[in-house]
């Protein structure tokens, strides 16, 4: 699994003009699903985005997690970020996992966060979605969890 963690002020998604989640600060993640995932990639990933130790301490460095400081997590479905540009002009989505596979881990990664206690917030799997946020920081970092074991 790919995952984009940005740490936002907050984020939203809508769906055909209509908000259907929405969260205050904390962190939104962008997550594609490569074909070769299984459950373990979704429980690693999760595990790590719980932990990143992203958000501002006391004396204003990278020192505590989402968990610290109460933040909530907006989770939002992209296949693109599977996309391999490295020929061509189109990129080929041919590691991006069948949709019922990227659904059923991508459900799983928002119920192995929310066993960390994280209020967790989803789009719309397989919907064309207006996703927007305001960064705080910014702060963005790329995860993948074949580089997590």
């Amino acid at each position: 699994m790919r995952a984009v963690v940005q740490r936002v002020q907050e984020a939203a998604v809508a769906v055909a003009g209509q908000e259907v989640s929405r969260i205050g600060p904390g962190l939104l993640v962008l997550v594609g699903v490569d074909r070769e995932d299984r459950d373990q990639d979704a429980c690693a990933l999760a595990d790590k985005i719980a932990h990143l130790r992203i958000f501002d301490d006391e004396e204003g460095r990278l020192n505590l997690s989402v968990q610290d400081k109460v933040g909530a997590v907006l989770l939002v479905s992209q296949f693109t970020l599977l996309g391999d540009c490295r020929k061509g002009r189109r990129p080929s989505y041919g590691r991006a996992a069948p949709p019922e596979q990227a659904e059923g881990l991508c459900q799983l990664l928002a119920t192995a966060l929310s066993r960390h206690g994280l209020p967790v917030a989803t789009g719309v799997f397989r919907a064309n979605m207006a996703v927007s946020l305001v960064n705080d920081g910014p702060v963005t970092l790329l995860l993948d969890s074949r580089r997590l074991f």
